[in-house]
């Protein structure tokens, strides 16, 4: 169980770190409300592999099967992203989908 925390921490602060890295670059390569959309959906995509890793660190103990509530996650963030005009919709996936590479990068490094 410590080796999957400890996983779930360096999964937690690659993508932190993802994000960090994708929003100024964002910022100077397109503009601010294209690296605030970045950076609304990095914190989604945060939230999300968050609750994705509480439902599977339940599975077998109080449940038999993965949690949905994570599943609420993109799909607030298109709804928010389609309302508010402050939020642009591809930047907004893009950061939602910076969790991504953060699991390949701890696959490749855990090899």
């Amino acid at each position: 169980m410590d080796h999957y925390l400890r996983l779930q921490r360096r999964l937690l602060l690659s993508t932190v770190c993802a994000t960090a890295l994708a929003v100024p670059v964002t910022a100077l390569w397109f503009d601010f409300p294209a690296a605030f959309s970045l950076l609304v959906g990095g914190l989604a995509g945060l939230l999300y592999l968050r609750l994705l890793s509480r439902s599977v660190s339940r599975f077998g103990v109080d449940s038999k099967a993965v949690g949905k509530l994570q599943l609420l996650v993109p799909v607030v963030l298109v709804l928010a992203a389609a309302r508010l005009p402050a939020l642009h919709i591809l930047p907004a996936l893009v950061g939602f989908l910076l969790y991504k590479p953060a699991l390949i990068a701890q696959a490749v490094l855990d090899t």
